[in-house]
């Protein structure tokens, strides 16, 4: 009673995992590291706590209970600070991000916590996958989640497929739902996957769907492609969320800024934005289910104004039928009529023919007495049918009218959708501006400091190219030096020549008149040197041309030869041929002048044109033009080897 009483009146928060002779203990939010001499129990029960727990309320405890409670606190932890982290990072987060790799693992332990092992040798094996694919079938907006992760190159394991499928989910921000959707059905759905004291057939399940509602408010960019989804993923790094018991003081590290700072009224700022943003999300989540509402109610009014519409046509089709019957059954009663009145002025009949007639009358009374009838059915038909279709009208009207209502509705949902939308897209675009802005202040320091760098650079190789220019200017100073000493030379020379040109004028002034007179000369000679020139290359271009045709004209005489001697030997044999060649009759050849084979009806005879010999078809299968013929003749097979080898020496000629 006494241990009762005191476990009673413990901290529920104080509950202890015990690791030798350390204990992980839950501190509100916080995992607690603390040694065994630290616990208070240790002044009660100091023999008990030195060991392994041995008291009684410590042994009936279920490890599977402990493993529950333990994977729903460190996912509380995880979740809180990733959303932390998002705060800080502007809720954008990477695969990089080490608390959302951190939450991923958590989750997949989460969700494979309690699963039932594979039964037997050959029976299938339980995988996570196959829970994931379930959601599907409860809901259709996972279809197309499913299908794209079933179609990704990169995963080809189901444990890849799952870790894809959750991140996808994370990123669509509908990972809270599809879980509360596998709770809501987990005892007809996922009780032949857990065991019965599953994390997911017990009420710790309803809280992991609590924290996966508050990861709404995070934005992820993930890369599956370029991820290894296939291999096991890697371990937590419990430091980020662990603070020792002797520190109760100690905080998150970080700067925290004033509330009257510009950084704290930035930050404000952003926490209202992302709040704007996330209410803007949130109502855009309920027009786009309103949308469907919508869409699908206009379907269905579609559908059903479509088979009024075709009702209404079967109506009118089967009111056309009935007039028509009506309007044969008023011809058959008028020609009744007609013909009774035929029979009240036929006199002087016979009596056995009387009573044929009155039979006959009979009949066509109880006939005229039916068609009225119908007559009468088919007029309340038609008045039926005439109510029918006006009632039909009335319906079709009214439900036009609620379409286009309904698209009014629609259209104002979108409309309203758009405005949410733009308010979203400003938010963002200002939240992008102030992001921005930090940057660029970050920045300005990078940027200084890189300038000055470059400044200094800049100084270094001023300097250096000082150094250079001045080495030049020296060269040059040397260089010019040098060519002022050959300027005094050339000015002696120029004298000297200057003294020489008068001297030479004085020549050229009595040589003049004889220049003048040689120039006449000159010129002359150089027009008669020109033409001399002129006439000794026309001679040898028409001595090497000439020397040319002799060579063509010795080649050509050759090959005339030798195409006269062919063509006066063809000419010979084709004489001889054509000397030879008779038209033979008929009747006077019985068989083939080449194969031999007799004619028959099947084998018919055939006119070689040229030799005038019979041949079957297949030795005068063979065409060619005759000067006695204007177009190709049959002839036979020598005759055509004859003729192609005559025609062939023709061209070279």
């Amino acid at each position: 009673m006494m241990l009762n009483k005191w476990m009673q009146n413990l901290d529920p928060s104080s509950q202890d995992l015990y690791l030798c002779n350390f204990r992980v203990s839950v501190e509100g939010e916080w995992l607690c590291l603390r040694e065994i001499t630290d616990d208070p129990l240790s002044d009660i029960f100091p023999s008990q706590c030195l060991t392994s727990p041995d008291l009684p309320f410590l042994l009936d405890r279920d490890p599977v209970l402990i493993e529950r409670r333990n994977l729903v606190n460190i996912s509380k932890l995880i979740v809180k600070e990733l959303i932390e982290n998002s705060l800080k990072n502007g809720r954008m987060l990477d695969s990089d991000h080490a608390p959302l790799q951190h939450f991923f693992i958590v989750l997949e332990h989460v969700l494979r916590h309690g699963l039932r092992p594979k039964k037997g040798l050959l029976g299938p094996k339980k995988e996570l996958w196959d829970i994931l694919q379930t959601v599907e079938k409860l809901t259709p907006d996972a279809q197309e989640l499913t299908n794209s992760i079933r179609d990704l190159p990169t995963v080809k394991t189901p444990m890849g497929r799952a870790r894809a499928w959750l991140r996808v989910a994370l990123m669509q921000k509908k990972l809270a739902d599809y879980l509360k959707i596998l709770v809501d059905y987990r005892d007809e759905e996922l009780v032949d996957y857990f065991e019965p004291d599953a994390l997911m057939m017990s009420d710790e399940a309803i809280v992991i769907v609590g924290l996966m509602v508050g990861l709404n408010v995070i934005d992820c960019n993930l890369c599956i492609k370029e991820e290894d989804l296939d291999s096991q993923q890697g371990v937590i790094d419990f430091s980020l969320y662990l603070r020792s018991s002797h520190h109760p003081n100690h905080h998150i590290q970080g700067t925290v800024s004033c509330p009257d700072s510009p950084l704290g009224l930035e930050s404000e700022n952003m926490n209202v934005v992302l709040d704007q943003k996330n209410y803007i999300e949130e109502l855009n989540c309920h027009l786009k289910a309103t949308v469907a509402n919508l869409e699908s109610k206009v379907e269905t009014l579609s559908t059903s104004n479509t088979l009024i519409k075709e009702e209404l046509d079967m109506a009118n089709n089967s009111y056309a039928m009935l007039k028509e019957e009506n309007q044969l059954i008023k011809n058959q009663l008028i020609k009744q009529n007609d013909s009774k009145n035929a029979e009240s002025v036929i006199i002087d009949i016979p009596t056995g023919d009387m009573d044929t007639l009155k039979q006959f009358a009979e009949n066509e009374k109880k006939q005229r007495i039916e068609a009225e009838k119908e007559l009468h059915l088919q007029m309340s038909l038609k008045a039926e049918m005439e109510v029918a279709m006006k009632l039909l009208e009335k319906e079709s009207r009214e439900k036009q009218e609620n379409i286009v209502s309904l698209r009014k509705q629609l259209d104002d949902i979108k409309m309203i959708n758009l405005e949410m939308y733009k308010k979203l897209q400003e938010s963002e675009s200002s939240l992008k501006h102030k992001s921005e802005f930090v940057s660029k202040l970050e920045s300005k320091n990078v940027t200084l400091t890189e300038a000055l760098k470059k400044t200094e650079e800049v100084s270094k190789k001023n300097e250096e190219e000082k150094k250079k220019i001045s080495d030049s200017v020296l060269r040059y100073h040397d260089q010019i030096a040098g060519q002022t000493t050959i300027i005094v030379k050339l000015k002696e020379d120029l004298v000297r020549e200057q003294q020489s040109k008068t001297a030479l004028e004085e020549q050229l002034s009595k040589a003049g008149n004889q220049t003048i007179r040689l120039d006449e000369e000159i010129l002359q000679l150089k027009a008669m040197s020109n033409e001399y020139v002129h006439l000794q290359e026309e001679h040898h271009r028409l001595k090497d041309k000439y020397r040319g045709q002799e060579r063509a004209l010795e080649e050509l005489a050759d090959q005339l030869k030798k195409e006269i001697l062919k063509s006066n030997e063809l000419e010979e044999a084709a004489n001889s041929t054509l000397a030879q060649a008779h038209w033979e009759r008929d009747n006077e050849v019985a068989n083939c002048k080449k194969c031999e084979k007799e004619f028959s009806l099947t084998r018919r005879k055939h006119h070689c044109r040229n030799c005038g010999g019979i041949f079957c078809a297949l030795c005068s299968d063979n065409t060619m033009m005759l000067p006695s013929s204007a177009k190709p003749v049959r002839v036979c097979d020598d005759c055509n080897l004859l003729l192609v080898e005559r025609y062939s020496v023709v061209p070279n000629n």
